[in-house]
């Protein structure tokens, strides 16, 4: 018999089967993307301390005002390039790249390419 199973569900099971490889520590933190039907998330994430260190996302109040009229892929850029940004100031160079169970074309690899642009290693 079939079971439900979803998209979302799917995507989850992705993202836990990837994160059992990539993991952020203080020297290294990872670069988490998550995205919604209309908007996209980046946090760089500590996970020796659990803690989140900067995040950026299409909603932030500075990107708001930039984002009218944008498509969506380039929204996410501009918050690859905004999350580099922050990381940068807070003496971050290098990042582990966790693409959150998403495929790595559209958005996820527009705020990829945002983050190298930016500065960021991965």
């Amino acid at each position: 018999m079939a079971k439900n199973k979803s998209r979302s569900s799917a995507r989850v099971r992705r993202h836990l089967r990837v994160r059992k490889h990539v993991s952020g520590t203080p020297e290294r933190p990872r670069l988490n993307v998550f995205r919604s039907l209309n908007e996209v998330y980046a946090q760089v994430i500590d996970d020796i301390a659990g803690h989140t260190l900067v995040s950026a996302s299409s909603v932030d109040g500075e990107l708001r005002s930039a984002m009218n009229g944008l498509t969506k892929t380039e929204q996410a850029k501009l918050v690859g390039l905004k999350v580099a940004e922050r990381a940068k100031e807070k003496g971050i160079e290098a990042v582990v790249f966790d693409r959150g169970g998403y495929r790595y074309i559209g958005r996820v690899k527009a705020l990829a390419d945002g983050a190298r642009e930016g500065g960021l290693q991965f």
